[in-house]
């Protein structure tokens, strides 16, 4: 379970840009309960200190979630690569979760990777994101060899279903 984590970490694009620490927490049994623990990283992220906290709480029932920043072209007044707040996931066969998947990864709200028709270049940045998010998946498939991936957004809707429709209005 760990090692296929320890891939996840290995493969992620962190940000470069952010100054935020990450923050690496150990829940137990389900979402609603406390942490057991919780320890802020300062940048660059050190993935071996990470991972060395996940081995001294690894059982069947526990989530590792490490919250960290991935670079992404946001506008505030003018496109700027920014960071991205996302969040990593693994999840033991017990944790209990919605989904029944080994690996998460959150990566935010939807409108940053969905073409915005009042902004300029909205579409070319737009693709610039969603290029960043599968080469990223890409690379994950190769290295995991997952059974299945699933990209859903925050709506509940099919998210390749929403681009696609968010792309046909932008043109």
């Amino acid at each position: 379970m760990l090692r296929r984590f320890e891939r996840m970490l290995g493969l992620f694009p962190f940000s470069r840009l952010t100054k935020s620490h990450a923050v690496f927490r150990i829940i137990a049994v389900d979402f609603g309960e406390s942490p057991v623990f919780e320890h802020s990283y300062p940048q660059p992220i050190d993935i071996g200190a990470i991972l060395t906290a996940a081995k001294e709480f690894e059982n069947p029932d526990c989530c590792y979630c490490l919250e960290a920043w991935w670079d992404l072209w946001q506008y505030d007044s003018e496109w700027k690569l920014q960071p991205s707040r996302v969040a990593l996931c693994c999840f033991g066969p017990e944790f209990a979760r919605d989904l029944g998947e080994d690996l998460r990864i959150e990566f935010g709200i939807d409108a940053l990777f969905l073409p915005q028709p009042e902004l300029p270049n909205a579409v070319r940045m737009a693709q610039s994101n969603i290029k960043s998010l599968l080469k990223l998946v890409h690379d994950l498939d190769d290295a995991l060899n997952p059974d299945r991936r699933q990209l859903w957004s925050e709506s509940g809707e099919n998210f390749s279903d929403r681009l696609q429709r968010a792309l046909e209005m932008a043109v």
